[in-house]
């Protein structure tokens, strides 16, 4: 009886210890860790300007920036050095899987159409060039010619207002225009009529570099328009244009910036700027194609959502100027005044 109660007790003993080293070698199932969030890429091609144009690659590139910071975004920049790098660069990228390449500048259109045909799943965003037909491409498309009248109505009423400092009275202004292409077009064509609506008698003489890299001869090209009267000298050139600005400084006239706030290369002349918000543009379309919200197609910046507009006037510039001018965008926002992309006559 005690060796059977014994003999028992053993075996619950053995159970319970083969149950406890059970429990001790059994190990849990690693958890599955979760899937890395992978990078979302964006390149950016700048026109032959480069960065440092102090206008619209510098602008776009801006916008960039501000996306890596904020998105989280990895990005990558190729300067072109001739128009023929355009689809050699946008390819490249493409061909690296990068999620979105951007393509800044009107003469990149025929690179980017063909580039986006060539890699249907990568999307592309070009900006001042209207690509309408391809699901992968987003056109940022600005209506300068809504900032250019204004900065035009300014110039236009500056130049009949006595007393202002540095003027050379003669009632004329100078334009210097990189290429002949719309987004430089559409600009001019705004501060004409600006200029016009307040001023009919302004004599506005027009120069065509036919660069957008080349500072010495926008100076130079300026130099012969301050020489024939301009008293204020509005380049839409790109780099070349801080030759222009350069003109200005060195023969104390005055200067309108364009793109970007171009005051900082000279504070006593650049008067005022119109912009245009490639970096808003950039930053806006690169988070909606992060957030799988990409749309093809024509996008509008203009006065009534802030893609256009004027800087801040210097001091030089009296109460009642910018009063109007001020006026003159709130009824353009109004449709009171419509303002056009086309050349006027004789341009």
């Amino acid at each position: 009886m005690k060796k059977s109660r014994f003999l028992g007790c053993l075996a619950l003993v053995l159970i319970l210890t083969m149950s406890l080293v059970g429990c001790a070698n059994k190990t849990e199932a690693p958890k599955a860790e979760a899937p890395a969030k992978s990078e979302f890429k964006v390149g950016l091609v700048t026109d032959v300007g480069g960065l440092n144009d102090h206008s619209f690659n510098f602008l776009a590139n801006k916008g960039l920036e501000q996306a890596e910071k904020e998105l989280g975004i990895k990005k990558a920049v190729v300067e072109s050095k001739q128009m023929t790098d355009y689809e050699t660069n946008l390819s490249r990228f493409a061909q690296d899987k990068y999620n979105l390449v951007i393509a800044v500048g009107f003469l990149m259109q025929d690179a980017v159409v063909k580039v986006s045909k060539d890699y249907p799943d990568t999307k592309f965003m070009i900006i001042d060039s209207s690509i309408t037909d391809r699901p992968n491409v987003a056109s940022a498309m600005f209506k300068t010619e809504q900032c250019g009248y204004l900065v035009g109505v300014m110039a236009g009423l500056l130049e009949k207002t006595p007393g202002i400092p540095n003027a050379l009275g003669k009632n004329t202004v100078g334009l210097v225009g990189g290429m002949a292409i719309p987004p430089v077009n559409d600009y001019i064509a705004g501060f004409i009529q600006g200029a016009r609506s307040v001023n009919p008698a302004i004599t506005v003489n027009l120069k065509y570099t036919n660069k957008f890299d080349d500072p010495a001869l926008g100076k130079q090209t300026a130099l012969s328009e301050i020489a024939g009267g301009a008293d204020i000298v509005f380049p839409i050139a790109g780099g070349t244009g801080t030759g222009v600005i350069d003109a200005a400084k060195e023969k104390n006239v005055y200067a309108i910036g364009v793109d970007a706030d171009q005051n900082y290369l000279a504070p006593e002349n650049v008067i005022t700027s119109a912009l245009k918000g490639m970096d808003v543009a950039t930053f806006n379309i690169i988070k909606n194609a992060k957030e799988g919200q990409f749309k093809s197609g024509d996008i509008l910046f203009d006065l009534s959502n802030n893609g256009v507009g004027f800087a801040t006037p210097t001091k030089v510039v009296p109460k009642e100027v910018v009063d109007k001018v001020n006026d003159a965008a709130k009824q353009i926002k109004d449709g009171k005044i419509t303002v056009t992309n086309k050349m006027p006559a004789g341009f």
